[in-house]
């Protein structure tokens, strides 16, 4: 259990930053840092930062109580997943014509990533605690 209360923890920490940065400041976060072109419409965006620190703090919360929903954490293996899946099909096909498509690979590698250690923690925690006595 331990070890998936670790990755949800900073799996939170990160979702959470990129949420604040896209809420307070999606401008600099997609142009600058994902070299992005620009937007004119920033709104959604803002949105999805918002939408991603909820995220980080429904994590926070099932990783307090991990011992007792370890089986919660399927939503954000699946979650992650998609994610990937969505950020690798739009650096594939370079859907915004001037966009730079590493960002979209870097993405989806972390996305990736934490999806195969929500699986590794979920066997484990399966091993711990069965869903089934």
């Amino acid at each position: 259990m331990t070890f998936l209360q670790r990755v949800l923890k900073l799996q939170a920490a990160l979702w959470a930053l990129a949420g604040v940065a896209l809420a307070v400041a999606p401008g600099p976060v997609l142009e600058g840092v994902l070299d992005q072109p620009p937007i004119s419409e920033r709104a959604w965006v803002r949105v999805a930062g918002v939408c991603a620190v909820v995220l980080a703090m429904l994590m926070v919360l099932v990783g307090q109580r991990v011992a007792d929903v370890w089986w919660w954490a399927w939503s954000f293996a699946l979650l992650e997943a998609g994610v990937a899946t969505v950020f690798a099909l739009k650096a594939a096909f370079r859907l915004v014509p001037g966009a730079s498509a590493w960002s979209w690979w870097a993405l989806a590698g972390v996305s990736a990533a934490f999806g195969a250690l929500d699986l590794a923690g979920l066997a484990r925690a399966s091993r711990e605690k069965p869903f089934v006595p």
